[in-house]
């Protein structure tokens, strides 16, 4: 049963139709989350004792750098199904995520350099995680050159897929860096579970933020698939029967 559905998850006929029911409700979850989130974390939250209010930089700074992290993941992901099973979705989706990922990772540097302007006395310095995390803002950027220089889409589903897998070694590199290396970016704070660095009226907000971004890329992710999707299948019966003004009158009463 569970093969069935991953094998009508897989036809873009089916995909499209379940995207377009779920994108409104996805996108009313990410509305309320991240203006719940951002409003206890930026105004509710007490200050940090010892950055004061300059700490609350995190409640979009730390979504914005686990986004750029999990979107590079989701593709590599993607572009495993890509090259195993060819679904032409999941390079769909794999399009359709990565100027979401180029967009969080420069979010989770302008950020990163303001707060770091008062922390350290600079806007930018080669630190390891920085320089793994600007390294993926080039893998994004690569990615989508890649995708506009090759015309056949499943010639670049294929490429896009390779540069996916072989990328995702960045991804443990900028999370174990400021283990591996002397750095002057923080450790963990948040993943410390047996000894939490973060108190919980400063924790409850950023995960609540979390999930907000999380809910945005669902919800963005999935309106540019659908339209990746009827731009490679423009020929097919069932989006011309789906862009008929007949079709539209019945969707649409």
């Amino acid at each position: 049963m569970n093969l069935v559905w991953f094998h009508k998850l897989g036809s873009p006929k089916y995909f499209y139709a379940l995207a377009l029911r779920l994108t409104p409700w996805l996108g009313g979850l990410s509305f309320v989350l991240l203006a719940l989130g951002l409003y206890w974390g930026l105004v509710v939250a007490p200050p940090d004792y010892q950055q004061g209010e300059s700490y609350r930089i995190i409640f979009v700074h730390v979504p914005s750098a686990w986004m750029s992290m999990f979107t590079w993941m989701f593709m590599a992901f993607c572009g495993l199904l890509v090259l195993v099973w060819r679904m032409k979705v999941a390079a769909s989706l794999m399009r359709a995520a990565a100027p979401l990922g180029a967009s969080f990772t420069f979010l989770a540097l302008v950020t990163g350099s303001l707060w770091g302007k008062p922390m350290w006395g600079a806007y930018w310095v080669w630190d390891a995680r920085l320089t793994s995390e600007l390294i993926l803002l080039f893998l994004y950027l690569g990615f989508m050159a890649l995708q506009s220089a090759i015309e056949q889409r499943e010639a670049a589903g294929r490429a896009g897929a390779v540069l996916a897998l072989v990328g995702v070694i960045n991804i443990p590199i900028i999370h174990f860096s400021v283990e591996w290396w002397n750095t002057l970016h923080q450790g963990a704070t948040i993943t410390k579970f047996d000894s939490p660095s973060m108190p919980v009226e400063m924790l409850l907000p950023l995960l609540v933020s979390a999930a907000g971004f999380m809910a945005y890329f669902a919800t963005v992710v999935l309106k540019r698939a659908r339209c990746d999707i009827l731009e490679g299948q423009a020929a097919s019966g069932w989006v011309r029967e789906w862009a008929t003004p007949a079709a539209t009158d019945h969707r649409n009463p």
